[in-house]
């Protein structure tokens, strides 16, 4: 399902997506988190990446497992070693995607309801920033990885 988009590598297609949108809602969540009178303007934008973002991850995730296992899986030595510490970084993307988009949504919600006494509000803001430093380590290292691994040092 993953493996092919109009005969070619759905990976290198797919992660066009997630290296984009990811920083997308890890600069516009933290920007919303921090900057409370931009809240009205980002409140569409942070929640549509935050539904989005952990479906690109996913399917870039999926998608590079069906490439390994299609065209590397016999792959050895320091390509090997490449695509391994590449696929590393796949799960904690997606773990640290998929925090990003709840706690976003939370806040979102949180935000617009007004319900939250401050400390929790600070509390969630605290944790949205956290998670998307967390998501922005691990995007940057997934592609660094990736780019490494497909064009060298």
């Amino acid at each position: 399902m993953f493996d092919e988009i109009l005969g070619l590598p759905a990976h290198p297609l797919i992660i066009h997506a997630t290296v984009i949108l990811t920083p997308l809602l890890v600069v516009l969540a933290t920007v919303y988190a921090l900057v409370a009178r931009t809240r009205a303007v980002l409140t569409w934008a942070v929640t549509v990446l935050a539904l989005v973002v952990p479906v690109v991850v996913f399917t870039a995730r999926e998608s590079g497992e069906e490439l390994v296992e299609e065209r590397f899986s016999s792959a050895g030595g320091q390509l090997g070693q490449r695509i391994a510490e590449h696929e590393s970084f796949a799960t904690p993307l997606l773990l640290a995607g998929l925090a990003l988009g709840a706690v976003s949504l939370g806040l979102v919600y949180a935000s617009r309801a007004g319900r939250l006494p401050k400390p929790a509000e600070v509390a969630l803001t605290v944790l949205t920033v956290l998670v998307a430093v967390v998501t922005g380590y691990y995007v940057v290292r997934a592609g660094h990885s990736g780019a490494v691994a497909v064009w060298g040092n």
